[in-house]
């Protein structure tokens, strides 16, 4: 029934809206995990491109350059070649309903909404390598190789590479006009970028690197790009040293020779030079500019038809800024791609330097855990805990069996006013409390020392009562030196303090 050019058109519509309400509802679901918020990226993503697909179908349709659109109006419109019939155009369309209908008796409306909800449980593949670890992880290992292993690189450990691959200035100009450096740089922005993409996919990449190369564009104008700020070359042989083959690593004509018969006519070609003989007489020509400005090269080492070595040396300076110009561009987006991922670089290297001092079978383990930990981490969150009785949880984070409950007497309420009508449950609970921190801040409120003699006691009220009379059994019994301290006279008379002070004041003594 979806044949007609309008009910395409409606259903375009109608799916564009249920897209976009799956789209809000998705995205209204805080996700637990980082791998459920990766598959919800993917699914929105998927979402968007469906919208952007049909989006397009209809505005073909609105076009109408057909006049498809056009004919299907007005013919709904009763407007034929002989006039205007609308009960014609109306009965035929009714017998074109009642036809449909009773070839296909059995078709029945089917709920859209069931199929595009499942969209919503839809868990797509993101392909990732098992040192990624579900997009945690950088797995750069591929590049490190290719790193050490070329003239621009140095020998250093996986973890001091983390460091250094966002860092393209600390390698020389002179090294980066080179075919190898190039093809390392490609490999490691295409790495970069698939990366992003599948771990960022709501995030446009090309309006990012869009406004990169506008901001490029005007530096590069004025010279102020990083590292190239004259735009190219260090100095005024820099193009005729970087040719094919980079002279700088051969120190003599026997090591030039390795290099090949092929590879040695194609270096002397973009010279313009001689590219016949033997591998030796190449090889020499070739090593001649090593030294030598192709201006000053005798003209019999250049081939018939040469433009001369100012030309020639011209065109390969142009060649040479125009390269330069992409490698430029390279490391901008390059660095741009190195911000967006920092906090994914700083994990990856704290992960390196991490699994450096675990054993194989603790990284195993580890990586078990971790995967085990990410399955249940969504379900566990989503389980909600019975506990009817509102037993008091375990160390397991569960409720604790009821005997135990029981055993205890935990279901029985002490309330302590010193403490500010706090209640302990259980006996237990409220024996210890006493040499705890809060009832001694409590007894150290009301200026009453913590003594086993408050133990039991919780009343402000009785706290006191006892205390004052303490303090009045400690005053009957405490020692008065008026009255006990003893006195000897030259008689030998003993008297207390009292009386010998009266008796030595009247002087009878």
């Amino acid at each position: 029934m979806s044949s007609t050019l309008l009910e395409v058109t409606r259903a375009a519509h109608e799916e564009v809206e249920r897209l976009e309400r799956l789209i809000v509802k998705d995205l209204q679901n805080e996700p637990p995990s980082n791998k459920d918020r990766l598959f919800q990226s993917h699914r929105v993503r998927h979402m968007i491109d469906t919208i952007a697909a049909t989006t397009e179908k209809l505005i073909e349709i609105y076009e109408d350059k057909d006049n498809a659109r056009k004919d299907e109006i007005a013919a709904l419109g009763g407007q034929t070649a002989t006039g205007t019939n609308v009960f014609s155009a109306f009965y035929d369309r009714l017998k074109e309903i009642r036809e449909y209908h009773r070839k296909h008796p059995a078709a029945r409306v089917v709920d859209a909404n069931e199929e595009y909800e499942a969209l919503l449980k839809e868990e797509p593949q993101i392909e990732f390598s098992g040192e990624e670890a579900f997009g945690r992880y950088l797995d750069m290992h591929e590049l490190y190789h290719q790193y050490i292993n070329c003239k621009f690189g140095e020998p250093i450990e996986y973890s001091a590479y983390l460091d250094v691959f966002s860092q393209p200035e600390r390698i020389s100009r002179k090294l980066k006009l080179t075919r190898q450096y190039k093809e390392y740089l490609e490999n490691l922005l295409e790495y970069l970028v698939y990366f992003f993409q599948r771990t960022e996919p709501l995030q446009d990449l090309d309006r990012i690197f869009a406004k990169v190369e506008g901001d490029f564009e005007e530096e590069w104008a004025e010279n102020k790009v990083e590292g190239w700020e004259n735009g190219g070359q260090e100095n005024g042989h820099g193009a005729l040293q970087n040719t094919v083959i980079d002279l700088d690593y051969y120190s003599s004509i026997e090591d030039l020779m390795e290099v090949g018969p092929e590879k040695l006519k194609e270096a002397l070609a973009a010279l313009g030079l001689k590219s016949g003989g033997t591998i030796q007489q190449r090889a020499e020509r070739l090593f001649l500019t090593k030294h030598t400005p192709l201006d000053k090269l005798d003209k019999k080492h250049f081939a018939k038809g040469s433009r001369g070595s100012e030309q020639n040396g011209g065109g390969m300076a142009v060649q040479q800024t125009d390269n330069g110009k992409d490698i430029a561009l390279m490391e901008v987006k390059l660095k741009k791609l190195c911000s967006l991922l920092e906090e994914i670089i700083t994990r990856t290297k704290e992960n390196v330097e991490k699994k450096q001092a675990l054993t194989y079978e603790e990284m195993e383990a580890e990586r078990e855990e971790e995967e085990t930990q990410a399955d249940t981490e969504s379900d566990d969150d989503e389980q909600q805990i019975y506990n009817p009785l509102k037993l008091p949880m375990g160390w397991d984070g569960k409720p604790i069996p009821y005997w135990l409950y029981k055993l205890h007497g935990l279901g029985q309420e002490f309330k302590c006013e010193i403490c500010g009508n706090h209640s302990y449950w259980g006996r237990r609970a409220f024996e210890r409390h006493f040499k705890e921190w809060r009832h001694q801040h409590g007894m150290r409120c009301l200026g009453i020392p913590n003594t086993k003699n408050f133990n039991e006691i919780t009343s402000i009220q009785e706290a006191q009562e006892l205390w004052e009379r303490i303090q009045e059994r400690s005053g009957v019994n405490k020692w008065r030196p008026d009255l006990e301290e003893e006195y000897e006279d030259k008689e030998g008379n003993i008297y207390n303090k009292k009386t010998y002070a009266d008796l030595q004041r009247q002087g009878l003594i």
